[in-house]
């Protein structure tokens, strides 16, 4: 296989993006960006990530790119999509924040300053917290609505329609809700829901 097949397998898997350390690892040497630059063929959009101009659009492609900026110095993405961002992407709520909201580890550190549109929160998430969507992480929706119902900024409306919207659609159910104090208070609403179901 190439070079340009495997990095295209990395871009693929990325909505197109990549980074400079995976490029050289698939035998992309370094002084050979330029040319791939100026010949339309890569597009530069952040200090060492990288997309396939010829890659089709996807919708959404900028929670691969701004994923891919959280990277570690071993080039390891830390962050995760949550809170409002995650409520967004689990279609559970019409809320549109202005920022987009990521959780990484406490012990994160960028030499750079924090982009405006970032809202970084700073927690240990465990494995079953997060799931693996096309080239990012997004936390659950139960520990989605845990964060935002503990950071106390989504009003209840708001909360109380996320947990009608992922009842109805089946991201979530009464044992979710049963799980934790924070969301056993919500129980009636699968109780409300499944009385409807019964009259039909």
């Amino acid at each position: 296989m190439s070079p340009q097949d495997r990095l295209f397998e990395i871009a693929d898997r990325q909505q197109g993006y990549f980074t400079a350390q995976q490029a050289q690892e698939c035998g992309i040497p370094h002084s050979n960006f330029h040319f791939r630059i100026r010949s339309g063929e890569w597009v530069k959009l952040l200090r060492g990530v990288y997309r396939l101009v010829r890659y089709p659009v996807t919708e959404r492609s900028e929670l691969v790119l701004w994923i891919l900026w959280s990277r570690d110095k071993k080039g390891n993405p830390q962050g995760v999509w949550s809170h409002q961002t995650a409520l967004d992407i689990h279609e559970i709520s019409d809320i549109m924040p202005s920022k987009m909201h990521m959780t990484v580890p406490l012990t994160f550190r960028k030499r750079v300053a924090i982009p405006k549109h970032l809202k970084l929160h700073f927690a240990t998430l465990a494995k079953s917290d997060v799931e693996t969507w096309q080239g990012y992480q997004v936390t659950t929706p139960l520990r989605t609505l845990i964060d935002v119902i503990e950071e106390g900024i989504v009003p209840e409306e708001q909360i109380e329609q996320a947990i009608r919207d992922g009842l109805k659609t089946g991201i979530l159910n009464e044992r979710d809700l049963n799980k934790t104090s924070q969301l056993k208070k919500y129980s009636y609403l699968y109780d409300h829901k499944h009385e409807i179901q019964k009259r039909h």
